[in-house]
């Protein structure tokens, strides 16, 4: 029996012919989903994905909304002047230490008893809790306190000090592990007058305060308290008050230009008239008080009497300034360079006067008319260094090259 195409197709019907064909499209997706070409859709979970994202997107956006009501200063920029102040600020107060001291007095027992000293500021110089500050600041102290701006307070000890520029350093033992912030020296020999400066200190005792103000002098001769004159004083209009003593003065790169010493006031407030060492002095002993725990000073070896009214007219001499040479070291630097000592004594309260002697009218071109003048004159020398003497013998006029010897072998 034989068959042909036509008669094949005749054996199904349409409703057959419809049945197989879901039938094999039901046996490819089965195939599929086997094979994991396909996955059902959770249509529940996309819903919670999608309001999970919305949620955190509305989160983010209310947090920053609740910050921006919460510090509405940020609404507004700062000014150039004042990002330079907030982030000198930040980047150093850490840097600034509030010095406290004790100090040693007699109760109506005679009894040694501890009392509260001075308060002043200090700037961390060195990683290993070396303190910069004033003198003065911890002049006559039995015990020196430094806080720092953590809280932490370590007792420090006095490394040296010298009093002619009334600069001190001290140091103290930071914790292993505790990174100190410092300050790095400036250049004060490239300041200008009207220089933008700030200050960092802790005044009347509140911590960490900043000023600002601008360089209002240079090169100011200034007497401290011990009657010395400290030369090439920066004046400044930014606030300095009791407390302030010890603390940096800043230029705008945070930098220290100079030291905060004194104020010129009538009231004992500020009032616009500060003082700060230069910081190229600082610079300049603070590696040797380290090194030694004070600073070698160069010195002419001869005893000088400052001129006065009644000398010159008494002993008739040609200059009403200056100092007179009574006595030179036998056999000393300053005699074998041609110095001449007085040789006719006269008394004078209490003392000896020896008239005849040469009288130093300047050194190295600084005018000598008192002390003070002299110590300044030699504040940069060493022992060793060699200087310009003027002098003024009879009625003539020369100089005279002098060898220094060490100042404290000549007051002693």
């Amino acid at each position: 029996m034989s068959f042909t195409l036509g008669d094949m197709m005749k054996l199904y019907s349409r409703g057959q012919v419809i049945f197989f064909s879901i039938l094999s499209a039901l046996v490819v997706l089965l195939f599929a989903l086997g094979l994991g070409f396909l996955r059902p859709t959770k249509p529940a979970e996309e819903e919670r994905t999608s309001l999970q994202k919305e949620e955190q997107e509305t989160e983010f956006k209310l947090s920053q909304s609740e910050y921006k009501a919460l510090n509405t200063a940020d609404l507004v920029p700062y000014s150039e002047s004042e990002k330079e102040n907030i982030s000198i600020y930040e980047r150093l107060n850490s840097a600034v230490v509030n010095i406290t001291t004790e100090t040693m007095a007699i109760n109506w027992f005679l009894e040694p008893e501890p009392q509260a000293g001075t308060s002043g500021s200090g700037s961390i110089i060195d990683t290993r809790g070396y303190v910069l500050t004033n003198n003065h600041v911890i002049e006559n102290a039995y015990k020196v306190f430094i806080n720092l701006a953590d809280g932490s307070q370590f007792e420090g000890s006095v490394v040296g000090t010298d009093s002619e520029n009334d600069i001190a350093v001290l140091k103290f033992e930071p914790p292993k592990g505790m990174e100190l912030q410092t300050i790095l020296y400036g250049d004060s020999s490239v300041l200008k007058v009207g220089q933008k400066v700030l200050a960092i200190g802790n005044p009347f005792a509140l911590e960490r305060t900043l000023t600002v103000g601008i360089v209002s002098g240079l090169g100011r001769p200034i007497k401290t308290s011990r009657n010395s004159i400290v030369r090439d004083m920066i004046q400044t209009d930014a606030s300095i008050n009791p407390g302030n003593s010890g603390g940096p003065l800043l230029d705008t790169q945070g930098k220290m230009i100079g030291i905060n010493t004194m104020i010129y006031s009538t009231s004992g407030g500020s009032v616009g008239v500060g003082f700060a060492i230069p910081v190229n002095t600082a610079r300049r002993v603070v590696a040797e008080i380290i090194q030694y725990g004070k600073v070698r000073r160069g010195g002419i070896d001869a005893t000088v009497v400052p001129i006065f009214p009644s000398l010159v007219r008494y002993a008739k001499l040609p200059v009403d300034s200056g100092l007179l040479v009574s006595r030179t070291r036998k056999n000393g630097l300053a005699e074998k360079a041609g110095l001449r000592q007085g040789s006719e004594p006269v008394q004078h309260g209490r003392d000896v006067i020896y008239l005849g002697g040469d009288i130093i009218t300047a050194v190295n071109g600084m005018k000598t008319n008192t002390r003070a003048d002299l110590y300044s004159s030699l504040e940069a020398c060493k022992p060793g260094d060699k200087v310009k003497v003027e002098i003024m013998r009879g009625g003539s006029k020369s100089t005279l090259e002098i060898t220094l010897t060490d100042r404290e072998e000549v007051m002693n």
